[in-house]
């Protein structure tokens, strides 16, 4: 049985004139927790917003479960980077994590009681219950990153998306995180993970993309994820390791 949700052939991405990624071809394998990982400035959230419909590819094609429209993406919950989000706008930690329901309920109609319950539910999962009516704005970074991946829980998704969620927290929260991750795991649920930290991908990842702005090495870590490989990623890019 084919246990690939995720195929990009022949993918290449620019800005301007600009090669971003090039001669992406790639399988992300259904059900795993896979890091990509990679220099600054590899391409590794160009990739997963291209995956995202959020950028347009010069050239290629996403499957996402062998799909390519993007009526597929009600099945992807995505978390952005930190430095993305307008933490300044007036919303209540419920309220961002009820976000997470539109997908299935469109903008216009307004949240259920059942969508408040499971909004609810995954404030509690991320020990954040607490906070459900505090503005996002008065939070820490670690919370913060508890509210947004509370948000993607309450999406109940297939597949989660995260770009950079372990940056910048502490390590309380770091846990929690990769303790629901692995929970949500055993659940079905597929996770890749743009990932920073090299020392923690053989704990936390069963898979690794090693690229840098084309793919270096793909597969299981503890098949790819070796010294001649990180060091090919990094040294192309001028950055010892």
């Amino acid at each position: 049985m084919d246990d690939t949700i995720i195929t990009i052939k022949d993918l290449n991405v620019a800005y301007q004139d600009k090669p971003a990624l090039w001669h992406i071809n790639l399988d992300i394998r259904k059900n795993g927790r896979t890091a990509i990982v990679g220099p600054n400035g590899a391409g590794k959230s160009t990739m997963i917003k291209t995956m995202m419909k959020l950028i347009r590819p010069v050239s290629g094609r996403i499957e996402i479960d062998g799909r390519t429209d993007k009526g597929v993406l009600k099945n992807i919950a995505y978390v952005p980077q930190k430095g993305e989000v307008n933490w300044d706008f007036p919303a209540t930690v419920l309220d961002v994590v009820l976000m997470g329901r539109y997908v299935h309920k469109g903008w216009i109609k307004r949240p259920q009681k059942k969508d408040r319950e499971i909004a609810l539910e995954a404030l509690k999962t991320m020990k954040m219950e607490a906070f459900c009516d505090r503005q996002i704005s008065e939070l820490s970074g670690g919370q913060r990153q508890r509210a947004f991946l509370a948000r993607a829980i309450a999406q109940d998704a297939d597949i989660y998306v995260m770009d950079e969620p372990l940056q910048g927290i502490d390590i309380t929260t770091e846990n929690l995180i990769m303790d629901v991750i692995r929970k949500l795991q055993t659940e079905g649920k597929t996770f890749i993970v743009v990932h920073h930290q090299l020392n923690t991908v053989k704990e936390y990842f069963d898979h690794v993309v090693i690229m840098n702005k084309t793919i270096i090495a793909d597969g299981p870590t503890d098949a790819v994820f070796t010294g001649e490989n990180i060091e090919k990623a990094y040294r192309e890019k001028g950055v010892s390791v």
